[in-house]
């Protein structure tokens, strides 16, 4: 994952930003947030064409993740990638949580949904919940969580 000059002044932006009246808390989740959007613009812009799952990676980081009946899990955050680029997982930030958990592509299957894709996970939102929170580092070329590698 290449780290652009311009996002770390978009993070030191949205730091300060942050900063007004947020619990530490809310600001590191805020923090954390926008270095994943950023970091999951900038490997869009320097993805190979491949496709992952059937769709392209742009495709993917539209995604919601639902369940069987369609009822959204979470959303898709980042491909992560290890440090030979090769896709080891999807990151996920849980429904209604500032959680972000490793979902391996073994445990999703992308399916139509108009004009866009979800992806319908075999793991139940318990299931979800249970998995370790994965660690993302900005710049870093690996993540940590149940499908790192």
């Amino acid at each position: 994952m290449t780290f652009r000059p311009a996002l770390a002044v978009l993070l030191a932006g949205s730091t300060i930003l942050a900063a007004c009246g947020d619990t530490a808390a809310e600001q590191e989740a805020e923090q954390t947030e926008d270095a994943i959007e950023a970091q999951a613009a900038a490997d869009v812009a320097d993805a190979p064409a491949e496709e992952i799952l059937g769709v392209t990676e742009k495709q993917l980081l539209d995604a919601d993740l639902v369940d069987a009946d369609g009822n959204e899990l979470g959303e898709i955050k980042l491909v992560e990638r290890n440090a030979m680029r090769t896709v080891t997982g999807l990151l996920v930030e849980l429904e209604d949580s500032d959680r972000y958990v490793t979902v391996k592509l073994s445990d999703v299957t992308p399916r139509p949904d108009g004009d866009d894709f979800e992806l319908e996970s075999s793991l139940s939102a318990g299931q979800l919940a249970s998995l370790p929170d994965a660690e993302f580092v900005p710049n870093g070329d690996t993540m940590t969580g149940a499908g790192a590698m």
